[in-house]
């Protein structure tokens, strides 16, 4: 009897103690989750940065001795090799689709800027968390004459038409654009802005 009394807590003593073990992993998965996913945005913004950079800087080289950016353009940016094999996506009926690191579609175009027809180009990002919009419109893109940099906008999609936004000092929810000249973005007006109801913004960056 005294036998059976013993054993019957020793396996209740290892059914607690077995709970607790269970419990300790799974604190320990969620908070391993969390980090991962934090180090996993953290990696694709470094890598949208790392992009935008390299685009820029080889359709600036590319351009370099045009009178404009005549034909730049999404479907043939592969082909002119201004952009990263690893962007590209699936085929589409407009040409290639490239893709960026939070898996939104990215596109390239001329506009108009200072009246001058084409004399300019955006690179657009498409489905960028809160995160991530923060922290990308924050950055440092350049400044001067030198680094070509006009602005910099975030909507809720890609634009549309073919003329450079009116940029200035804009902190508005939904579209907001801003130039060399108000930049860097604060973060409470860059917290603002990409706090959008979907959760998703659109980034063009815009060059000359």
């Amino acid at each position: 009897m005294v036998n059976l009394l013993e054993k019957n807590e020793q396996t209740g003593r290892s059914m607690v103690e077995m709970l607790g073990v269970l419990a300790i992993i799974g604190v320990l998965s969620v908070g391993g989750i969390a980090g991962y996913s934090k180090a996993m945005t953290k990696f694709k913004i470094t890598k949208t940065m790392d992009q935008v950079s390299m685009m820029v800087a080889n359709i600036r080289t590319l351009y370099s001795g045009q009178r404009n950016y005549s034909g730049l353009a999404t479907g043939n940016a592969l082909d002119m090799g201004v952009v990263p094999a690893e962007m590209e996506g699936a085929d589409s009926a407009v040409g290639a689709t490239l893709v960026n690191a939070f898996q939104g579609e990215v596109t390239i175009g001329t506009v108009n800027y200072n009246q001058q027809t084409a004399s300019a180009f955006r690179v657009s990002y498409e489905n960028m968390g809160q995160e991530a919009c923060v922290q990308l419109i924050t950055s440092d893109w350049g400044s001067g004459a030198s680094s070509g940099f006009i602005g910099i906008q975030v909507s809720a999609a890609a634009p549309q038409g073919q003329d450079a936004p009116q940029f200035g000092n804009a902190a508005a929810k939904g579209a907001a654009a801003w130039d060399n000249m108000h930049l860097p973005v604060t973060p409470s007006d860059a917290a603002t802005t990409c706090a959008t109801d979907s959760g998703y913004t659109t980034i063009t960056w815009y060059y000359m």
